[in-house]
C-alpha cells in the first residue's frame, strides 16, 4: 500500500550577493534535481525569489542549498514561508521576475 506524501509550498527571497552570480541556475538546477515544481526569478530589490512546491523533506534539503547558495553568492539571509501546495503546474523553471538581469 502507498500513500501520498502531502506537498507543502515553500515561498523563498534570499538576500545577499545572490544576482549576476548564477544563482537563478543554481536554484534551477537543485529544484530540478530534487524533482520539485515551481520557479526562481530575480527581483528589483536585488534578491531572488523561489516558490517550489513538493514534500516537505525535499522543500527542507531545497532551502538547505539556497542558504549555502553557488561558489560566487553571499547569502545573507533567506526568509521562507510555507503554505498548502496550489499546484504550480509541473516541472521547474527560471521565471521572469521585475529584474531582468543575473
Amino acid at each position: 500500500m502507498t500513500e501520498s506524501v502531502a506537498r507543502e509550498r515553500l515561498d523563498a527571497f534570499v538576500r545577499g550577493r545572490v544576482q549576476g552570480v548564477g544563482f537563478r541556475y543554481f536554484a534551477f538546477r537543485e529544484a530540478e534535481y530534487l524533482g520539485l515544481d515551481g520557479y526562481v526569478a530575480n527581483e528589483l530589490d536585488g534578491s531572488v525569489h523561489v516558490v517550489a512546491e513538493g514534500p516537505a523533506s525535499v522543500l527542507d534539503a531545497l532551502l538547505e542549498r539556497l542558504r549555502e547558495g553557488p561558489p560566487a553568492s553571499i547569502v545573507e539571509r533567506v526568509i521562507e514561508r510555507r503554505e498548502p501546495a496550489r499546484g504550480i503546474g509541473s516541472g521547474f523553471r527560471i521565471g521572469v521576475g521585475e529584474h531582468r538581469g543575473d
